[in-house]
């Protein structure tokens, strides 16, 4: 049997939850776990992805870049 636990939610809160339910029946319990597995990311970035993403920031803030135009002349893409 699961553990049960109270929550104090906003009545907001509340009405974005029924408006997230899939069927009128539909638990609470169902609707958050639904939205926590979306949000859950189970392949974090890796410290290198991170440390390129900012290296790639800093290139932009730099004017290091092509604009699609430019891009796609450069490859041979009309």
């Amino acid at each position: 049997m699961a553990a049960t636990t109270t929550v104090c939610l906003e009545p907001r809160v509340k009405e974005m939850l029924n408006g997230l339910k899939t069927h009128r029946e539909e638990s609470y319990s169902s609707v958050i776990e639904r939205i926590a597995t979306m949000a859950y990311d189970s392949e974090p970035l890796t410290n290198s992805e991170i440390t390129e993403i900012e290296e790639s920031l800093k290139d932009i803030k730099a004017g290091r870049y092509y604009s699609e135009d430019e891009a796609k002349k450069m490859l041979g893409i009309d």
